[in-house]
């Protein structure tokens, strides 16, 4: 039995308590989550650019900015306890240990940096400072995550996918592709080997590999590579058999790619040229921050199918398949990218306000835990709901979460 669904909306008329939250990174994301918040909450927003904070501050007049270095761990400290929460939305290379500095500070916060580093290495610490840590809380992983957490209650799973891409409407040769966020963190992705799950083993391949075309409504054939999305639900869904996560990209984007990494592109030991020390990757990243630098109002489109599989309960196997497509937003300038991610972060933001807490809880495995109970199936999670919203999308009305995601259109 295969069961294909559109992801619809429900309404929340539970309202959240105004709190005081405090957002780590101006980015198009951390911005956006800001932005999303402030219609709830008292936001000050932070970053070390001033230009970045000066650009989010035009968009909202609800917004508090402040200047910010995370790496001042001190600073940091001392800035986050006047807060009631904190959403950090820092690049991937500052994650973990902006993190942990958060932890240590005693402050529950919410995290979308995807950084490499295995986030369980903070589980100890975070039970010790007893405070809630929902991390990887974007779009995949996180949403997608709430969707499995949603059917492992449901049914004996055995198979996991999602398929997942941001992209630029207009394709520019050679790459077709545009980042709304740095170009490190894209290379990362590509060279950052990719774990999953086959027949209960973990599998370690490359990124990169495994590439297959896959056709998705209103945007044709795009190819699909391993990528090291699954993150902690390696470790907390262990009894499903088959798990994996691919990134989406137009056809050709992967070959170009190969190219650079095997030649040697995104190495980071530093080579001399012309007397100066400089390592590959740096200047790799440089030369392609224009080429792939995602214009302020460029328009793109995020793609998601995921799919789940395995016994229901009426003993039948049963394949469900959701998908998401989201377009950029002309009337309030945010991208798909930032949107799906973001008011995926904001709605757990709202969740954990409502009251949700423990100890380190992760979004793979605090919602499953959640959806159990059966308070929640009437208290879904409130969001803000964008002005120019003229149709949407987000999690069935089955799932309780409801995270929305517009298309503007």
């Amino acid at each position: 039995m295969t069961n294909s669904r559109k992801l619809v909306n429900f309404k929340n008329n539970k309202k959240t308590h105004m709190k005081n939250i405090i957002v780590l990174g101006a980015g198009m994301v951390g911005s956006t989550i800001a932005i999303d918040l402030s219609n709830k909450h008292k936001i000050t927003l932070t970053d070390f650019n001033q230009e970045a904070l000066n650009k989010a501050e035009q968009k909202s007049n609800k917004l508090t900015i402040q200047l910010l270095d995370v790496t001042d761990k001190n600073t940091l400290q001392e800035t986050i306890k006047k807060f009631d929460l904190v959403v950090c939305a820092v690049p991937g290379f500052l994650g973990f240990e902006t993190l942990k500095s958060i932890i240590e500070a005693e402050m529950n916060v919410i995290d979308i940096s995807f950084f490499p580093e295995n986030s369980l290495e903070l589980d100890a610490l975070a039970k010790e400072k007893n405070i809630t840590a929902i991390v990887d809380c974007g779009v995949a992983p996180g949403m997608d995550n709430v969707i499995l957490g949603y059917y492992n209650e449901k049914m004996k799973l055995t198979d996991f996918e999602c398929l997942v891409g941001g992209l630029p409407k207009v394709k520019k040769w050679p790459f077709c592709y545009k980042a709304p966020f740095s170009p490190i963190d894209v290379i990362e992705e590509y060279t950052r080997p990719a774990r999953y799950i086959e027949n209960g083993k973990m599998i370690t391949r490359e990124a990169l590999t495994d590439c297959e075309f896959v056709e998705f409504d209103n945007v044709g054939t795009l190819e699909s590579f391993n990528s090291d999305g699954l993150r902690s639900i390696m470790f907390t869904m262990p009894h499903i058999k088959n798990m994996k996560e691919k990134t989406l990209r137009y056809p050709g984007h992967v070959e170009y790619v190969r190219v650079l990494k095997e030649s040697g592109f995104f190495n980071t030991k530093e080579i001399e040229v012309n007397g100066t020390k400089i390592s590959p990757l740096d200047f790799t990243s440089k030369v392609l921050f224009n080429e792939w630098k995602l214009g302020e109002t460029e328009e793109e489109i995020t793609v998601m199918r995921i799919t789940v599989k395995g016994e229901n309960t009426d003993g039948k196997i049963e394949e469900i398949t959701y998908t998401l497509h989201d377009e950029y937003c002309s009337e309030t300038k945010t991208s798909s990218m930032a949107r799906t991610t973001g008011y995926t972060a904001s709605a757990a933001a709202n969740l954990f306000l409502e009251g949700l807490k423990g100890s380190f809880v992760y979004f793979a495995i605090s919602l499953t835990i959640f959806l159990s109970k059966p308070f929640l199936e009437l208290i879904p999670v409130p969001t803000a709901v964008p002005p120019c919203a003229k149709k949407y999308i987000s999690l069935s009305a089955s799932s309780i979460l409801s995270m929305h995601f517009f298309s503007c259109t």
